[in-house]
């Protein structure tokens, strides 16, 4: 599995109107068929630069997946947040697979 991570750093002015947004963003992401779940984090880091970071991180199946989204769906869906909030937002991307998963053991004791 891959995870398509996008980290966001929101300035305050517009905060509300961005978490309003990116409910709907992320099931139009999901929408794709390209992902198979999506998680929204709060990032409890205070940035020099102010402002509120996030992390939404997409599960996509396999790497092809995650290559068909960036052929088909990417250019659309930047471009709908950049329109929107401009320079009040500042977002990167990261790709990261999964190698492994731990889960703690059960003690039938």
């Amino acid at each position: 599995m891959y995870i398509y991570n996008v980290t966001v750093n929101i300035d305050e002015s517009i905060h509300a109107e961005w978490l309003i947004w990116i409910e709907n963003h992320i099931p139009e992401m999901l929408a794709t068929g390209h992902f198979i779940s999506a998680k929204m984090t709060q990032v409890l880091v205070e940035e020099e630069m102010g402002g509120i970071t996030y992390s939404i991180q997409y599960t996509a199946r396999t790497r092809e997946d995650l290559d068909n989204y960036y052929k088909y769906s990417a250019d659309k869906l930047r471009n709908d947040g950049l329109k929107k909030f401009a320079d009040k937002m500042l977002a990167f991307r990261t790709e990261l697979k999964v190698v492994n998963e731990f889960y703690p053991t059960v003690n039938s004791n």
